[in-house]
C-alpha cells in the first residue's frame, strides 16, 4: 500500500529526482510506465474573506440608513415589476393566481347556463353549400342524445339535453349573407355545414370571410350526407380536403365531424354543452339577448303609428339597464318603458321530460327608467350652438386679403417676412452673443467669413415624407437658407420675351399630352391638377392655403368656420377619448338586470309599420347601447381594401358599413393613417387595392375597437346583392381631426442658370404669381426654393433654389383645403332591394 508523502518531506537523492521525472525524459528507460502516486488536495489553504472597507465606516453606514447612495446599488438591477427576476416559489405562486382568476372567470361565465331554467346556449347552424339543410342537421344532432325540441320558437328551436343538463337553442340559417351575419353575431357556437359533393363557391367563401371579420365565438365544422359516397378511401380524402379548406379561415379547427355518424354527433353535442364559449369582446361589453317572442299591440287604433312592443328573452352579457337605449336588429334604437320578470314557473307535478309553461301571475317590474334615461336626440340642442356662433361672429372681423394663407398668416405682395432671415457675414469663431453686436455684413470679402446657418435635425415621422409634404420631405443635405437680400451670384435680369400665344398653346398641349386616366394618374401623379390658361388660380383655389409642413404646421381653424356643415357645432365633442371610454365602461359594469334572467322588455314608440316587414323566421337580436352611443359625431374607421377588388375605390362613393349591432349607408372620406403633432391628415382621392386608410363620416359614436365590414351593392348579381370589399376597425372619434385635400401645381423649368430658374406652366398671369409668391417651391428630387420675381404677363417667373436642379425635374407647389365628412344614414333592407331593382 502506498502512502502519500507528507508535506514536510523533501526529495534530496538523485534517484528520487530521477523517479520524479516523466518516463519520456529518462535515459534508457523501459517502455512500461511507472505507477502514479495519489495526491490529496491541500486542505491547509485558508482563503480569508475580503475586508469590506467601503461598508465599514460609520459615515457610510449612516448614509446607507438614509437610503441608496451612488456605488452601493446592485449592478444590472431591473426597475419595473415586469423586469424583476422572480424566484421559483414566486413564479409558481403567480401562475397559481392566474389559474385561479381564469377559473373564476370561466365559472362566472358558465354560471348563466346552470340550472334547469338556465340561459340556453345559442347555436347558429350555417349551411355553406346550396344542397345543405340546416333543419335536418339539427334533427340528426338531437337524435344522437335522445333529445327533442321542447317547443318550436319563431325562427329557432329550444332543446333540453338531460344528459348534460343544458338548454340549447338552435338557429337554423337560410343561405344568405345578412341572415348568417345576424345569426352568428348573437351565437355562442357556430356550426358550418359542408357538402361532400358540392363546393361552397363564391357566396359561401364570402360568408366565411364576413363571419370571421365581424367576430365569432366557438366554431364547429360538420359535413352532411357523407355516406352518400360509397368508397371509404374517398370519404377520408373528402374529409381531409374539407378540413384543409376550413382551416384556411379558422386555423383552430382540428377535425371535420360527420352528421351521418351518431358517435361524432354525440361528441359534437358534448362539446356544445361542456365548452365555455369564449364570446366576442364587443358583444360581451354590452347587454344583449336573443328574442324568444315579439308581442305587438293587440288592438291598435287606426290613427296610431307607434305603439308599445314587448320582446321576451334571456339577458346575456352585462346587466340590462332601463336607462339605456336598445338597438333591435335593423329597426332602429328605442327607449325602454320597463323591464319585467318573465321567469318560467316550475310545475310540481311535471314529468322529467316536460317543461313548464307560462302561467298568469302578477307582473313584477325589475327595472324602470328614471330621470337619467337617455333620450333619442342625436345632436346637441340649438341653444348651445347659437351661443358658440355668437362668440365666433363677434371675434371674427373681415379683413382684406391680398395674398395666400401660409400656416396662420396672410402675406402681402410686398411682405417678405415669410422668407428666411438674411444670414449675417461674421468672422469665424464668432459666438451667438457676439453676433448680436454686429449690425450687418462686416466685410466685402468672404475669404475668412462664414454663413450663420441654423442646422435643424430631421423630423422623425411614422411615414416616409415626400417633397410635397413640406420641410421634412426636402433634401436636408443641400438645404440652405435662400434669401433675396444676400449678395447675389446671379447675373442681372435680362429682358424677357414672351412667346406668341399660338406657339405657347401648342407647347402647353404637348407638355400635358402624356397624362393617363384619372385613377392611374392618381397613383403616378397624386394630387396634381392642371389649370386652364383662361382660369385665374387665385379664384379657382381661393379656399386653399399653404403649409410649410403638412405634419407640424399650425392649421388656422378660423378660416374654415364659413364652410363647415350646418350642424357641425351640435356634434358630440370627445376631448379625452380614453377617459370618456373608461367612464362609459365602468358605468356599464354596475347595475341592471343580471345576466341569465328571462325578462320582458317593453319598448316605447315603436313604429307599427315594422310589423308588416317583420319576418319571424329571420334572426333578430336586441343589443343595449352604451352611454351616448346614439349621439352623432365624426367617427373614424380603418379600412383595408381587399386585394381581390378589381378597381380603385373613390372617396365619397356610397358604401354599406356593418359595425357591431348596426349598419349604415356611408359616403366616407379617405385620409392617411397615423398621428401627427398638428392633427392634420392628407385626403386621399382613391383607395387602391391592398391599401389601408382612415374612413371618416358623421354617424353615431361606437365605443371601443369594434370590427367593421364594408360592402358595396352589386346590381348585376341579384342572388348576392352585397359584395364585401374591405374590412377595418373603429378608431377614436374626433371633430378636431383635419382632413386636408391637397392640390399640386406643377411647372416646367424653362431656363436654368446655376440656382436661378425660369419656370413656366404653373401660372398663366402675373397676378397669380404675386398672390402665391409666399409659398415654398419644391422639386420631386427634394430641392426647395422661393419665387423671386414675375416675368411678363403669361405667368412666367424666376425662382431661386438651394442648389442647381436637374432640367428633367418637375417644380411644384402644394396647396391645402379642409374637406368635411358627410352624414351617414341608417341602413334598411329595402335600400338593397331598391338598388337591385335600379
Amino acid at each position: 500500500m502506498l502512502y502519500p508523502p507528507s508535506r514536510h518531506t523533501f526529495v534530496d537523492s538523485e534517484d528520487d529526482k530521477l523517479a520524479s521525472l516523466p518516463f519520456r525524459f529518462k535515459a534508457g528507460g523501459s517502455m512500461a510506465p511507472l505507477p502514479e502516486t495519489h495526491h490529496h488536495r491541500n486542505t491547509t489553504k485558508v482563503s480569508h474573506k475580503p475586508f469590506k472597507a467601503r461598508h465599514a465606516t460609520k459615515s457610510l453606514i449612516k448614509e446607507l440608513a438614509k437610503g441608496n447612495i451612488e456605488g452601493t446599488e446592485s449592478k444590472g438591477s431591473r426597475k419595473t415589476t415586469h423586469q424583476q427576476v422572480m424566484s421559483k416559489f414566486d413564479r409558481k405562486n403567480q401562475a397559481k393566481q392566474v389559474r385561479l382568476i381564469k377559473h373564476q372567470q370561466n365559472q362566472k361565465s358558465a354560471s348563466v347556463f346552470a340550472g334547469h331554467n338556465g340561459a340556453p346556449r345559442v347555436i347558429a347552424v350555417v349551411p355553406l353549400c346550396e344542397d345543405m339543410d340546416a333543419v335536418a342537421a339539427i334533427q340528426k344532432l338531437n337524435q344522437a342524445v335522445d333529445a327533442e325540441s321542447v317547443w318550436p320558437l319563431e325562427g329557432h328551436m329550444k332543446v333540453r339535453v338531460d344528459r348534460f343538463k343544458q338548454n340549447l337553442v338552435y338557429v337554423p340559417v337560410e343561405r344568405g349573407l345578412l341572415a348568417a351575419l345576424d345569426a352568428c353575431r348573437c351565437a355562442d357556437f357556430v356550426i358550418f355545414l359542408l357538402s361532400p359533393t358540392e363546393e361552397p363557391g363564391v357566396e359561401g367563401e364570402q360568408m366565411l370571410k364576413t363571419i370571421e371579420g365581424q367576430g365569432v365565438s366557438n366554431v364547429l365544422t360538420m359535413v352532411q350526407d357523407l355516406n352518400s359516397v360509397d368508397s371509404l378511401k374517398i370519404r377520408l380524402q373528402i374529409t381531409a380536403s374539407l378540413k384543409s379548406y376550413i382551416t384556411h379561415f379558422f386555423p383552430t379547427q382540428e377535425k371535420v365531424l360527420s352528421l351521418d355518424s351518431e358517435t361524432e354527433c354525440a361528441n359534437a353535442i358534448r362539446s356544445l354543452c361542456t365548452t365555455t364559449p369564449k364570446g366576442v369582446k364587443w358583444r360581451e361589453n354590452r347587454s344583449w339577448m336573443l328574442p324568444e317572442g315579439v308581442q305587438w299591440p293587440s288592438n291598435p287604433e287606426p290613427a296610431d303609428t307607434q305603439g308599445e312592443v314587448v320582446i321576451t328573452g334571456v339577458v346575456r352579457g352585462r346587466g340590462l339597464k332601463a336607462n339605456r337605449l336598445v338597438q333591435v336588429g335593423d329597426w332602429g334604437h328605442f327607449q325602454i318603458d320597463k323591464i319585467t320578470d318573465a321567469t318560467l314557473p316550475m310545475s310540481k307535478k311535471r314529468k322529467a321530460d316536460e317543461m313548464a309553461v307560462d302561467e298568469p301571475k302578477e307582473e313584477q317590474i325589475l327595472e324602470a327608467p328614471d330621470a337619467e334615461q337617455e333620450d333619442l336626440a342625436e345632436l346637441a340642442p340649438y341653444e348651445a350652438a347659437m351661443e358658440d356662433a355668437d362668440v365666433l361672429s363677434v371675434s371674427a372681423a373681415p379683413t382684406e386679403k391680398r395674398g395666400v394663407l401660409l400656416d396662420d398668416h396672410h402675406y402681402f405682395s410686398d411682405d417678405e417676412t415669410h422668407l428666411p432671415e438674411q444670414p449675417k457675414r461674421l468672422p469665424k469663431g464668432t459666438s451667438s452673443y457676439q453676433a448680436a453686436w454686429f449690425l450687418g455684413d462686416m466685410s466685402d470679402s468672404g475669404s475668412d467669413f462664414e454663413d450663420e446657418v441654423d442646422n435643424e435635425g430631421d423630423l422623425n415621422m411614422e411615414s416616409l415624407a415626400l417633397p410635397q409634404d413640406g420641410l421634412e420631405g426636402l433634401d436636408q443635405t443641400t438645404q440652405r437658407e435662400p434669401t433675396e437680400a444676400a449678395p447675389s451670384e446671379y447675373p442681372q435680369s435680362e429682358m424677357f420675351l414672351a412667346p406668341a400665344p399660338d406657339e405657347e398653346a401648342a407647347q402647353l398641349a404637348e407638355y400635358r399630352a402624356s397624362r393617363k386616366n384619372e385613377a392611374e394618374e392618381d397613383l403616378e401623379f397624386p394630387d396634381e391638377i392642371e389649370l386652364h390658361p383662361n382660369v385665374l388660380a387665385r379664384e379657382r383655389l381661393a379656399r386653399y392655403r399653404g403649409l410649410k409642413s403638412l405634419k407640424t404646421s399650425h392649421w388656422e381653424t378660423s378660416e374654415d368656420k364659413a364652410h363647415e356643415p350646418e350642424d357641425w357645432s351640435r356634434l358630440l365633442q370627445v376631448s379625452n377619448y380614453k377617459m370618456a371610454m373608461k367612464q362609459v365602461d365602468n358605468d356599464a359594469l354596475v347595475g341592471g338586470v343580471l345576466p341569465g334572467q328571462r325578462v320582458n322588455v317593453h319598448l316605447r314608440n315603436v313604429p307599427l309599420s315594422i310589423q308588416q316587414t317583420y319576418n319571424p323566421r329571420m334572426p333578430l337580436a336586441l343589443y343595449s347601447l352604451l352611454r351616448h352611443e346614439q349621439k352623432r359625431t365624426v367617427v373614424n374607421f380603418s379600412i383595408t381594401l381587399s386585394a381581390d377588388y378589381p378597381n380603385p375605390l373613390k372617396s365619397k362613393d356610397e358604401l354599406i358599413l356593418h359595425c357591431g349591432a348596426r349598419r349604415f349607408i356611408i359616403n366616407p372620406l379617405f385620409s392617411q393613417l397615423g398621428t401627427t403633432p398638428n392633427d392634420v391628415h392628407k385626403f386621399q382621392r382613391y383607395l387602391h387595392p391592398g391599401q389601408t386608410a382612415v374612413a371618416s363620416f358623421i354617424a353615431p359614436i361606437t365605443w371601443g375597437a369594434v370590427p367593421a365590414l364594408f360592402f358595396k351593392t352589386s346590381p348585376t348579381k341579384p342572388s348576392a346583392p352585397l359584395n364585401l370589399i374591405g374590412t377595418g376597425t373603429s378608431l377614436p372619434p374626433s371633430t378636431s381631426r383635419v382632413i386636408a385635400k391637397r392640390v399640386i401645381l406643377t411647372g416646367h423649368p424653362y431656363k436654368i442658370h446655376k440656382k436661378l430658374v425660369t419656370v413656366r406652366y404653373m401660372f398663366f398671369n402675373k397676378d397669380d404669381v404675386i398672390w402665391f409668391k409666399a409659398l415654398q417651391l419644391w422639386t420631386k428630387r427634394g430641392r426647395s426654393g422661393f419665387i423671386k420675381e414675375s416675368l411678363g404677363t403669361h405667368g412666367y417667373f424666376k425662382a431661386t433654389f438651394d442648389t442647381k436642379i436637374n432640367p428633367q425635374d418637375a417644380i411644384g407647389v402644394s396647396l391645402y383645403k379642409r374637406v368635411w365628412p358627410r352624414e351617414a344614414r341608417a341602413w334598411r333592407e329595402e335600400d338593397v332591394a331598391a338598388n337591385v331593382h335600379e
